[in-house]
């Protein structure tokens, strides 16, 4: 597995009202489009090279009431462990959090403007 700089923001992108709803509870717990930290076990991440192919992957149907932002976390802030994992043996490694994202491992919110 190559090494991972653990000062490089991770990034997750969601729905405007899933993060406010968060930030009201202290943390946020969404794993992906549609599936809580609890149904799938981690938070499904990626890298800023990464983001546009997951975004379009998982909101390029998007039509919803709610603008989608990009959750901008700092790893050394976060409470749980992260591991980068490929979805299959050999395949490109992708950041996953094993555990809530606190509000304050969220450094910056970006507009996905796609």
């Amino acid at each position: 597995m190559p090494e991972h700089e653990p000062t490089t923001p991770i990034l997750h992108i969601t729905e405007r009202a899933l993060w406010d709803a968060a930030r009201e509870r202290g943390s946020y717990a969404w794993s992906t489009r549609g599936r809580t930290l609890q149904e799938e076990g981690f938070i499904h991440c990626s890298t800023r090279a990464q983001l546009p192919r997951v975004a379009a992957f998982l909101y390029g149907s998007y039509d919803g009431p709610d603008e989608l932002v990009v959750l901008v976390v700092d790893p050394a802030r976060l409470d749980a462990s992260l591991k980068y994992e490929a979805p299959e043996p050999g395949g490109e490694e992708f950041p996953h959090v094993y555990g809530a994202i606190p509000v304050g491992a969220v450094v910056d919110v970006e507009v996905w403007t796609g």
